[in-house]
């Protein structure tokens, strides 16, 4: 299978310049916990609530905060036509839950995520995934800002 058939390709999209409170809403208002960001047309970060917690709140920042100034601005992604079991183990690699996809001109089409594959049945490449989600470290280690 292709992420490009399991992703979730209703995607709300965050601005740069947006604050981090109306992040937070829009992540309240759709029930996720993860963000991308666009300038115009292209993919520039991604936002979590992770992101806000620890970057924003830990840190003293208020919440007219732009979302630029603490969103992650390394975005790692797939594309629609990559095998789910290639996408799986870039998960795993890279200790993350969520991808957004994209097509071959780099425009956001979907965000796959570990829940859409498990509803597709492919118990495999959820397994595949988790085994290197749960190693402790990864981007959002809270011992680094996550940015390199």
């Amino acid at each position: 299978m292709r992420a490009g058939e399991m992703m979730a390709r209703e995607v709300r999209l965050a601005h740069p310049e947006q604050s981090i409170a109306e992040a937070a809403r829009m992540m309240a208002e759709i029930d996720a916990g993860i963000l991308p960001v666009a300038d115009g047309d292209r993919l520039v970060g991604m936002i979590t609530d992770r992101d806000i917690a620890i970057r924003a709140v830990a840190r003293g920042k208020n919440s007219t905060t732009p979302i630029g100034e603490v969103m992650s601005r390394e975005v790692k992604y797939c594309f629609e036509d990559d095998d789910i079991e290639d996408v799986a183990q870039n998960m795993c690699d890279i200790q993350v839950r969520r991808l957004p996809v994209l097509n071959h001109d780099k425009r956001l089409v979907g965000i796959l995520s570990l829940a859409d594959i498990a509803q597709q049945g492919d118990g495999g490449a959820v397994s595949l995934a988790m085994s290197g989600i749960v190693e402790p470290g990864g981007q959002h280690n809270q011992k680094t800002d996550g940015r390199t």
